[in-house]
């Protein structure tokens, strides 16, 4: 006598729940989709996926041809060997080389291990991700006719990158910053390392571009309009809303010029806080910092950042904004 199988619920049994109640409740999703609310969240939404979707993809390329085919002691040769001198040349590097944050996080610990002064090194890594040809052209295009825009991001990034580079090299202790680990992808060949830098920025820069586009979204679709003006009146609560909300959204800099340009409500100096704070310091950045050089080093370079990118940002919109 055979006995009978045992019946086990699968991901297919889930998928066709799944189909079966969206078949079955049809009539309210319509309806629901149809309403003027979730209309204008959707609008909001794609319009923001869909203009900084382009930029990701190519900082995202051009971060992974840095990371493999440019050697790191390119930069070691071609930094001042005085401190003092390599933190602004490192900030100013970043100009030249296009990458998220995700990618200056290990580049930056690249540049420790092969012997530049981490003040540099950590100079580069505030100043990559903000002041980069790919998120300059994007703050452009989100901020069309407002080349201001793009000046006051530049000046206030690198401003931040210069002054937190020369402040650790002054009151930096070498117990506080641990050397970076090898990473495991230096081990496999240029082609497999590429890819493998591609895959994980756009796994990640990917999703946090969704989560960005649907907070910005919702904000503008579901948060009552008295809300954010009561926060946008006041200038010092509205930089540090956004620079709060920078933080929490975590939004790779590609893309956040799209989502600060849908805030509209805010004021152009409160944008530019939100542009400034959100590549040097979020939640996906402090967990990259202390996965590469240690707790106790993120615990105090990441508060110090975001409060000396705040102040600068104030300033930097109260005379070109």
């Amino acid at each position: 006598m055979e006995e009978p199988t045992e019946r086990r619920f699968n991901s297919s049994h889930l998928l066709i729940l799944l189909l079966l109640s969206v078949v079955a409740m049809q009539g309210p999703i319509r309806r629901a989709v149809s309403s003027p609310g979730v209309q204008d969240w959707m609008t909001v939404f794609v319009a923001v996926v869909v203009q900084a979707l382009p930029f990701l993809v190519l900082g995202v390329l051009l971060s992974a041809v840095i990371a493999v085919f440019v050697p790191p002691s390119f930069f070691a040769r071609a930094l001042p060997s005085r401190p003092a001198l390599a933190v602004p040349v490192a900030g100013a590097a970043g100009a030249a080389l296009p990458g998220c944050e995700c990618a200056s996080v290990p580049v930056a610990g690249a540049l420790v291990r092969r012997g530049v002064t981490p003040a540099a090194a950590l100079a580069f890594l505030l100043s990559a991700p903000a002041i980069n040809p790919i998120v300059l052209t994007a703050t452009a295009v989100a901020f069309p006719g407002q080349p201001e825009m793009v000046l006051a991001r530049f000046v206030a990034s690198l401003v931040v990158a210069c002054a937190m580079g020369w402040l650790w090299q002054r009151l930096g202790r070498a117990d506080w910053l641990r050397p970076p680990a090898h990473p495991s992808s230096e081990g496999l060949g240029k082609g497999a390392a590429f890819w493998d830098s591609v895959r994980h920025d756009v796994m990640h820069a990917g999703g946090f571009l969704v989560v960005g586009a649907m907070a910005a979204a919702t904000l503008k679709a579901a948060v009552p309009a008295s809300w954010l003006r009561a926060a946008a009146d006041n200038p010092a609560v509205s930089v540090l809303a956004l620079a709060v909300l920078a933080v929490l959204l975590s939004i790779c800099s590609e893309a956040d010029a799209f989502v600060a340009a849908s805030l509209t409500q805010f004021s152009l100096t409160a944008r530019l806080a939100f542009l400034v704070v959100g590549p040097m310091i979020d939640l996906k950045l402090f967990a990259m910092q202390t996965a590469t050089f240690g707790r106790g080093f993120a615990l105090r370079f990441a508060p110090a950042t975001f409060a000396l990118a705040v102040v600068v940002s104030a300033l930097t919109g109260a005379v070109l904004l």
